[in-house]
């Protein structure tokens, strides 16, 4: 019966896994073609690298890391991979569930900041091509003309500002965006990721203390 439980655990958590490392390619390789097709960071030139793309990648190669260590420390019984897998887990959830305080706690700070780093990229516009095209791209995309309308602007609005007289102002397009029901399977999809998370660290301490009864059995 123990031998049975192991080897059930074992390939539960190896599959489990591996559809975790797919995923962890799925958005490596996405944070690569933002990297590649999204020229966004250069809006806020104090922080030029943290754009989405870069955040991607990031998250994208720690899931790789932590899956493979899960898929090898199930498929060899490897109780010192497990318990790396179980610890590199709990420190992720940790720091989602910090980011997500501190992103509560500082959410106007944040937007304050948003909005001035816009500003600030404004007065690029016209002496920098990469300022210039990321603005006309997200002034295209969102149909929206400045930080907060078209008063931003020095003078005449760029073309990429939509013709219409009451042309909402970037920023708050942009918020509005976020809060679309894209958002909220975004939001959604979040939860389900915390609850595997859970589930994945809940399979590797049954894994481990299977492995040292199933040991414990075999004289081992």
């Amino acid at each position: 019966m123990g031998m049975s439980s192991l080897k059930l655990l074992k390939y539960v958590l190896f599959f489990f896994n591996l559809i975790f490392w797919l995923c962890g390619c799925c958005i490596l390789g996405f944070g690569i073609y933002l990297l590649i097709h999204n020229n966004f960071g250069v809006l806020f030139h104090n922080l030029p690298s943290l754009t989405l793309g870069n955040v991607l990648v990031i998250v994208g190669s720690i899931i790789m890391v932590v899956a493979f260590l899960g898929c090898m420390g199930s498929i060899k019984e490897n109780k010192c991979l497990l318990m790396s897998f179980f610890v590199l887990l709990l420190i992720i959830l940790l720091a989602e569930v910090t980011l997500a305080i501190l992103l509560f706690v500082y959410e106007q700070k944040l937007n304050d900041y948003v909005a001035e780093g816009l500003t600030e990229s404004i007065q690029q516009y016209y002496s920098d091509n990469s300022t210039k095209a990321a603005w006309d791209s997200i002034q295209s995309f969102l149909q929206c003309c400045g930080v907060n309308g078209t008063s931003d602007w020095m003078g005449s609005p760029p073309a990429s500002c939509p013709s219409e007289p009451q042309v909402k102002g970037c920023y708050v397009k942009a918020k509005l965006w976020f809060h679309s029901p894209l958002s909220c399977i975004s939001e959604s999809s979040l939860s389900v990721y915390g609850v595997i998370q859970v589930l994945g660290m809940s399979f590797a301490l049954t894994l481990n203390c299977q492995i040292d009864k199933t040991s414990q059995v075999l004289g081992l």
